[in-house]
């Protein structure tokens, strides 16, 4: 009989090794599949809008602003989005006074001379925030008052450490649109 017990004995430890083994598998692979999960759920899809496969901008704006090419509201009446693309209309030719501006969608729509009409985007180049006003032959941003010249966009006061960026346009009719 103690063969046989032997027998049993050592069946059973293989069993029970073969067991033990069993569990660890499932385990890790629990253990795996779990850290899988937690992986995909932290990363960030993309869309393929940037030719460098990232969605993700070099300078991007800071937390709370909309950022410099973000697409917004029209404000022109004129039923079009705001956005740069061209021949978008940006703005109506009179409602932009000479000497100064207005805030449309997304842009500064200015005309420094009669006839003469410009865009920037309404990003300050400070810290992000939007100009929110168009005055005495300048745009000014609230935040920390920068001013930028409503000719060409250059820094006329203020800490901005650069122009705001220019989109070209010209007149189309009685609208103000992207060239």
């Amino acid at each position: 009989m103690t063969d046989v017990q032997t027998g049993l004995d050592a069946g059973s430890k293989v069993e029970e090794a073969g067991t033990a083994s069993t569990r660890r598998v499932v385990l890790l692979g629990a253990g795996g599949l779990g850290a899988a999960a937690v992986l995909a759920a932290c990363g960030t899809a993309t869309s393929g809008t940037n030719p460098n496969g990232s969605d993700f901008a070099g300078d991007p704006a800071p937390a709370g602003s909309k950022g410099a090419d973000a697409v917004g509201g029209g404000g022109t009446g004129t039923g079009d989005s705001g956005g740069g693309a061209a021949g978008a209309s940006l703005a109506l030719v009179a409602d932009v006074p000479a000497g100064g501006g207005i805030i449309s969608g997304d842009y500064v729509i200015t005309q420094p001379k009669q006839g003469t009409f410009k865009a920037f985007t309404k990003i300050c180049t400070h810290q992000g925030c939007e100009v929110s006003e168009v005055k005495n032959g300048t745009i000014n941003c609230p935040c920390h008052g920068a001013k930028f010249s409503i000719e060409d966009g250059s820094v006329a006061g203020g800490p901005a450490p650069k122009p705001l960026a220019e989109t070209k346009v010209k007149v189309d009719g009685d609208k103000i649109v992207a060239a």
